[in-house]
């Protein structure tokens, strides 16, 4: 089953993808948040190009595990994209995420600015690893 994440920001927007086992995340590129939203050639060509089964889209969570401010936005805007698509959709929690991948984008020695259009998407790739994870568990 091929997944497709998505990080939605206010600004940007990372893409994963799954492989078609459904084990392995990669992250695919970042796109213009409206672009997302306003399901913009752009990102149809993502659907048309890897055919996702299944929608994945972090929730930003409060390290006490509750909805953190964007929350309400992000969810919003992910049936939104849902709808558009006609996928179904499911959430993960993605706190850390950007982070992480910060850490890992340095370590591979970049640097902020080279940084910037990869961060959304490595993010999109380590939360959907984890829901790949406890779903094949």
């Amino acid at each position: 089953m091929i997944a497709l994440a998505l990080d939605i920001g206010e600004a940007r927007v990372g893409i994963a993808v799954s492989d078609a086992t459904g084990t392995l995340a990669m992250p695919v590129k970042v796109l213009p948040a409206q672009e997302v939203l306003g399901n913009a050639r752009s990102f149809r060509y993502i659907i048309e190009d890897y055919e996702p089964e299944v929608l994945v889209c972090g929730r930003p969570e409060t390290l006490a595990g509750e909805d953190g401010p964007q929350a309400q936005r992000v969810v919003e805007a992910a049936e939104k994209i849902a709808r558009a698509t006609g996928l179904p959709l499911e959430f993960i929690d993605e706190r850390l995420s950007s982070r992480e991948a910060k850490r890992i984008l340095r370590e591979q020695g970049l640097s902020e600015r080279e940084m910037r259009g990869k961060v959304d998407s490595v993010a999109a790739s380590l939360f959907l690893q984890t829901w790949l994870d406890v779903r094949n568990k």
